[in-house]
């Protein structure tokens, strides 16, 4: 795929469709092995990992339940710093294997911020999944489990990251140009 706009910006294709998905069966697989006596909980965190979350969890063959919590911390193409829960987490993580479902860990503010949190509701295991990492924006210190890819520290969008509410609905990741 070429280069695509959206609003002002133009993005050229990074990862394909293919790419992506062979990644999402790789963590999958993983996963299944790793979780193959438990029934662990994926908490899957709105909006950007919608996606990744749909396309992983058709790939598991354990028995597993799935919530989606929303946590924002993005205007336009910066990271605002604040977050905000919207939707809360409704189910109980108490002596729980613990999931969380990512689309991308960039500083790990965002998941600095929810993790205390969710450790106070002291589940058995905690482990995150991320599609996406930028170590070089990374300024928390983060255990990523799982990681789909690890990316310069370009603005992306597809594949359920957008762009002021554009490009979720693409197939591939786009970067930056």
């Amino acid at each position: 795929m070429g280069p695509i706009k959206l609003h002002d910006k133009t993005f050229d294709t990074y990862l394909s469709e293919e790419e992506i998905q062979e990644k999402i069966r790789e963590i999958a697989e993983s996963i299944n092995k790793d979780y193959q006596d438990k029934r662990p909980l994926f908490i899957a965190i709105l909006n950007g990992s919608f996606m990744f979350a749909a396309d992983l969890f058709k790939h598991l063959t354990i028995d597993a339940e799935i919530c989606f919590i929303k946590l924002a911390s993005y205007k336009g193409m910066k990271s605002s710093g604040n977050i905000i829960t919207a939707i809360g987490l409704d189910q109980d993580v108490f002596g729980r294997d613990v999931v969380i479902v990512e689309d991308i860990v960039d500083t790990g503010k965002t998941l600095n911020e929810f993790l205390p949190q969710l450790h106070h509701q002291q589940p058995r295991s905690l482990a995150i999944a991320a599609l996406l990492h930028k170590p070089e924006a990374t300024q928390f210190p983060l255990t990523i489990n799982y990681t789909g890819f690890k990316i310069p520290n370009k603005f992306v969008v597809g594949y359920g990251l957008d762009y002021d509410g554009l490009g979720r609905n693409l197939k591939e990741i786009y970067q930056l140009a």
